[in-house]
């Protein structure tokens, strides 16, 4: 049986991360190659595997896609033995920063101990062969450019920042007894901003884009955790809406949107928002006019299908008897509402929303989606890593990875690269983390389970390490 590589891969991709030409014996000013071989390619697209191909990296990039042998005499090689090599799965609704819902780094803990435990999601993230994910909500900003700055690991973030969410909405992280005025410890932290009225919904969406995030997340309707907002509510008026549109379109990148319901959907549409989370409770002509106007859809198996399912619900202990209620009025839609999403071809993505005890399960989401609803393995890969991908491209130039592409196995794209001990094309459970033998991140190896023999000789120092712990 392997052991978790987890804990072990926690110190390693902190070590490797700070080593990225240790180990390589190739000439200094020669950019370090990694070459692997006797693999089977889901290169993020096609339906079929390019069966015992190569990929040869050159840096923190493909350099080559081949059916053949690659002649590169210069670099490591890594034999797959059989395995696929795919794309680096990308999560589009993270919550890196939330462990037992929102509320607890408000009341039982303090930001310092969130910041820790982003730290030990991210490790899961990149552990599980999550390269990269589209944060939908925190004060995970400084976190994301922690990792773009190679201070500490992670996963690829596209961060939202905090929500936007009006007074009563499902960003709202006050208390029942709040004055109007009165700012909470979580809004305060920027984990949400509370705003009301076109001004303050400006300067929010504002202050998120200055500090780094890449698109804007709005709460556009009601929602199951929270505490002041029944399912059916509609939150945020057009003209509200509109103007956060408007500032994300002046800096050249897009909203979304957390919404349930008809009203709520299509008021968000109205005002030009491109991607709808959820949407569980919609009828087949928001979705008809999701396709037509090109709104993609971002979907949470796991928490509408397990999560809020009436068996299940009850176990939630941090969830009142109406939170429950909302959370079954949730998964009763939730079926159909995809169906007629695959049938009027949508285009997808796939997200978590899973935090606390489900952290370690992100690719039961894709898993799932395919097991409920799809029973097409090729479509459920594609919501996490070619369809991802173009949703990810919404950001446009507030995108921070400009020299790569994401989401494929592709000439000219990131190398994030990982093996999985199956073909998930047949069996998506090939994508388990039990599944996942190596994880490899702009170049960077995160996780190796493969022989010891085909280990990458990587070194648990190099001159960066040394320099960066001021060691010479």
């Amino acid at each position: 049986m392997k052991n978790s590589g987890f804990v072990a891969g926690a110190v390693a991709s902190f070590v490797l991360a700070f080593a990225p030409h240790a180990g390589i014996a190739q000439e200094d000013d020669a950019p370090r190659q990694v070459l692997f071989t006797n693999v089977n390619i889901f290169d993020g697209v096609s339906e079929t595997l390019i069966e015992n191909g190569s990929v040869l990296v050159e840096g923190n990039l493909i350099k080559s896609v081949s059916s053949e042998a690659i002649d590169a005499p210069d670099a490591y090689t890594v034999d797959g033995e059989g395995r696929t090599l795919m794309p680096g799965m990308i999560d589009m609704h993270s919550h890196l920063c939330f462990r037992n819902g929102m509320l607890e780094f408000r009341g039982d803990y303090d930001q310092m101990a969130a910041g820790a435990y982003t730290a030990i999601a991210m490790q899961d993230y990149l552990d599980q062969g999550f390269t990269t994910a589209r944060d939908a909500g925190c004060n995970i900003l400084g976190v994301a450019k922690a990792v773009n700055n190679g201070i500490v690991p992670g996963p690829r973030i596209f961060p939202s920042g905090g929500f936007l969410s009006q007074t009563g909405g499902h960003g709202d992280t006050g208390s029942f007894n709040d004055r109007p005025g009165d700012q909470d410890k979580l809004e305060a932290a920027m984990v949400s901003h509370i705003v009301d009225g076109v001004d303050e919904v400006i300067k929010a969406a504002r202050h998120n884009l200055r500090a780094g995030a890449t698109q804007i997340k709005i709460m556009a309707g009601g929602g199951v955790a929270s505490e002041f907002d029944p399912l059916h509510m509609t939150q945020f008026s057009l003209e509200e809406m509109k103007a956060i549109v408007g500032v994300a379109s002046d800096y050249g990148t897009y909203v979304h949107a957390h919404a349930y319901h008809d009203m709520s959907v299509n008021r968000a549409i109205d005002a030009g928002v491109r991607v709808i989370e959820h949407n569980f409770l919609v009828s087949e002509e928001t979705i008809i006019r999701m396709k037509e106007e090109g709104v993609a859809l971002s979907v949470q198996s796991v928490v509408a299908f397990e999560g809020f399912n009436p068996e299940t619900v009850e176990q939630i202990t941090f969830f009142s008897a109406d939170q429950k209620a909302k959370a079954v009025k949730v998964n009763s839609g939730a079926k159909q509402m995809l169906e007629w999403a695959v049938k009027h071809d949508l285009l997808m993505v796939t997200g978590g929303d899973m935090f606390g005890p489900d952290l370690p399960r992100q690719a039961d989401n894709v898993i799932s989606f395919n097991n409920e609803v799809l029973n097409n393995p090729h479509y459920a890969l594609k919501t996490a890593t070619s369809n991802a991908a173009e949703v990810l491209g919404y950001s446009g130039e507030m995108n921070p990875y400009k020299e790569g592409t994401l989401g494929t196995i592709a000439e000219g794209g990131y190398a994030d690269v990982i093996l999985v001990d199956g073909n998930p094309l047949e069996d998506i459970n090939a994508i388990k983390r039990d599944n996942v033998d190596f994880v490899m991140k702009d170049g960077l190896v995160y996780k190796n389970w493969l022989p010891d023999d085909n280990a990458p000789a990587f070194q648990p120092a190099g001159p960066e390490r040394d320099a960066y712990f001021g060691l010479n």
